[in-house]
Order: C-alpha cells, then sequence, then structure tokens
C-alpha cells in the first residue's frame, strides 16, 4: 500500500514538472552573430606562413650541460587557398613543409656523481601535409578592422627522417617513415592592415591525433610504433603568425 502511494507521489510531480515545462516558453538571446557581415560571400582567400629558425653551438656550458657542439635548423611553409561559400563562412585547403635537422657533435651532461656523455648524433626529418578546413568569422563588435575566427582542420601528413649514431664502424643508423591523421580546432585574431590583406594569429587548442611510425635499423632491423593522443590544453609552442589576401 505504502509504495502504491509513493509511486503515485512520483507520476504526479513528473506530470506536474513535464505540463509546466511545456507551457513555459524558453527564451533564447539572440547574439547576432551572423547578421553582422565581416566577410561577404563570393570572395576568396589565400595566404600563408613561413618560418625559420637555425642554431650552432661550440663548447657551450650552461648548467649541468658542458662542452656542448651542435649544429641545426627548423624550416616551415604553409600556404592555404579558400572561397567563402556564405557570409563570414569560408572552406579550403592547406598545404604544409618542414624540414628539422640537428647535427650534435658533443653533449656532457654532469649531475655530480653521474655524467652523460652523447656524440656524433644525427637527425633529418621532412614532413609533407595536406589538409582541407572551415573557418567561420565573427567581428569584434561594429569593427570591420578586428574580428575574430575558429577554423576546424581535417589534416593527413607524411614524413621521412633517419637518425644516426656513431662514426666509422661503430655506425648505427635508422630510416623511418611517419603516417598521421589529426583532427583539430585553431581559433585565432585577424586583423585589416588594408582593405585586402590581414594579420593573423592562431592557436591549435584541441584536437585528436593518431600516428603510424614503421623503422628500419641498419637495413635490417624492423620496428613499428602506433600512437594516439587528445589535446584539450593551450599549447603556447602552437601559435602561428601569417598573412592573408581577400580577392
Amino acid at each position: 500500500m505504502k509504495k502504491n502511494i509513493l509511486l503515485v507521489c512520483v507520476f504526479l510531480i513528473v506530470g506536474i514538472l513535464v505540463a509546466s515545462a511545456q507551457k513555459r516558453k524558453i527564451q533564447r538571446i539572440d547574439r547576432e552573430v551572423q547578421e553582422r557581415v565581416f566577410i561577404p560571400k563570393g570572395q576568396w582567400m589565400t595566404g600563408g606562413s613561413v618560418s625559420y629558425s637555425e642554431h650552432e653551438e661550440d663548447n657551450l656550458n650552461f648548467l649541468v650541460l658542458k662542452d656542448f657542439e651542435a649544429l641545426g635548423y627548423d624550416f616551415k611553409v604553409s600556404p592555404y587557398v579558400g572561397y567563402f561559400f556564405r557570409d563570414n563562412m569560408a572552406a579550403g585547403v592547406r598545404f604544409t613543409y618542414s624540414r628539422d635537422y640537428l647535427d650534435l657533435g658533443n653533449a656532457d651532461i654532469d649531475l655530480g656523481d653521474l655524467t652523460i656523455s652523447l656524440k656524433d648524433l644525427y637527425y633529418l626529418e621532412h614532413k609533407y601535409s595536406a589538409s582541407g578546413f572551415l573557418r567561420t568569422y565573427m567581428p569584434i563588435g561594429n569593427s570591420k578592422i578586428f574580428g575574430l575566427f575558429n577554423e576546424v582542420r581535417l589534416t593527413y601528413s607524411y614524413g621521412e627522417g633517419k637518425n644516426s649514431t656513431g662514426s666509422g664502424t661503430e655506425y648505427d643508423g635508422t630510416y623511418q617513415t611517419t603516417n598521421s591523421v589529426q583532427i583539430g580546432i585553431a581559433p585565432g585574431l585577424t586583423a585589416f592592415v588594408t582593405n585586402f590583406a590581414a594579420v593573423e594569429v592562431s592557436m591549435d587548442v584541441m584536437g585528436f591525433d593518431f600516428k603510424w611510425v614503421e623503422q628500419q635499423t641498419n637495413q635490417v632491423e624492423t620496428g613499428k610504433r602506433r600512437t594516439s593522443s587528445g589535446n584539450f590544453k593551450i599549447n603556447l609552442f602552437s601559435i602561428n603568425i601569417g598573412m592573408t589576401f581577400y580577392l
């Protein structure tokens, strides 16, 4: 008897809540995000970013690092093109080429009672990437100069690299190929410097990465590695700065 009374009370309460929810209209705030045209339909966008850094160390000593000798550089170029199929919305493709090189002649790590010595290390990798993206823009207030954008990317990358240790008869060399698929989101800020050109700053803040690596050492031994990761944090090293032209 008590259970029946309890069930009746529960059904009555649920019925009252459902009836009140149906009578009450949910008020949504109209933020007018898409009503203000920042970049109109029918325009083309093209641009890119280029980065290069080089370093050379000769008998460098810093903290626990002793007698450091190295030479290397990093190079990356990334052109892209897109079309605005709707006001403030564009779709396009991006291509990226990057090359990393490091020749480590000597490095001693002095940890007091323990000293680690590294010599004759060589590393070289170049990577090609192609991605499709969808980008949406939103002006900051009523400004026609400053705006925010968000870009969703789907990227495929292929890379080849080799690394080696030692020299002469004591030489070890490994060749590897890398395939990866990435899904990411990159918000950013754009600022027009002329009527047709803008400076853009973006940052990778979220995404998924799937990578497959195959290696061959001394043309005899083989190895494989597969990794997957999700990134849900701000990475200051992923900041990209580039120029975009609107035609």
